[in-house]
């Protein structure tokens, strides 16, 4: 159980979320391949497989670690999602900048900026369907959390289960962007894939800070 994550356990994390995505590869491929064009899992996997490769053995602070992630993510995987994946990751990385360890208020800043930067880029909106829709609900929640001076660990499990709950919110929506939005009604009943993405990124953070 982690109290903070240093720079080494970002760098630990990220290579949980390589074996996570490359877990989750196939779940993702037929996930997306519902109303998309199936390339998700593919993007996901790449392109978190570049991000641990690229911060393996890193001595930078914890925002450089995340920001070249988001560089390698960038580069390995240039697809809507991983650009606005990338783009997440090298904003937060970008706001932590100089911190030497992040409790609940830099996982505050972290996760906000990482909004913030795919909001910029995706041009999306909260309720069309999106990413956007488990992140928002993750930052409302770590608001609250650094507000009621809550610790990492109820913090990410709180952050978690909003984003969870966000996830479920999509499968009554009607997708407004990328590919999906051609199939409209036909999204109605699943979950975003994109959000699923989120969630699997919020939940990854809560599953490493309780471990023993």
């Amino acid at each position: 159980m982690r109290d903070a994550l240093l720079a080494e356990d970002l760098v630990v994390l990220l290579g949980r979320l390589k074996a996570l995505m490359a877990d989750r590869k196939e779940f993702l491929i037929e996930l997306d391949g519902k109303v998309g064009d199936s390339d998700l899992g593919l993007t996901m996997s790449k392109g978190f497989a570049a991000a641990a490769d690229a911060v393996a053995g890193a001595t930078d602070p914890a925002g450089k670690v995340l920001a070249r992630a988001g560089m390698a993510i960038a580069k390995a995987a240039p697809s809507t999602m991983g650009t606005l994946v990338a783009t997440g990751f090298m904003r937060g990385g970008k706001a932590l900048e100089g911190v030497e360890s992040v409790g609940t208020p830099e996982l505050r800043r972290f996760w906000a900026a990482f909004l913030d930067g795919v909001v910029e880029r995706g041009k999306a909106r909260p309720g069309e369907k999106t990413v956007l829709d488990a992140l928002v609900p993750v930052v409302r929640s770590l608001e609250r959390s650094e507000a009621e001076g809550e610790g990492l660990r109820p913090a990410l499990r709180a952050a978690a289960a909003a984003a969870a709950g966000g996830v479920e919110a999509t499968k009554e929506m009607v997708a407004q962007r990328g590919k999906a939005a051609a199939f409209q009604e036909k999204t109605r009943g699943l979950p975003d894939a994109g959000a699923t993405v989120g969630l699997m990124l919020v939940e990854a953070f809560r599953d490493f800070v309780d471990e023993p």
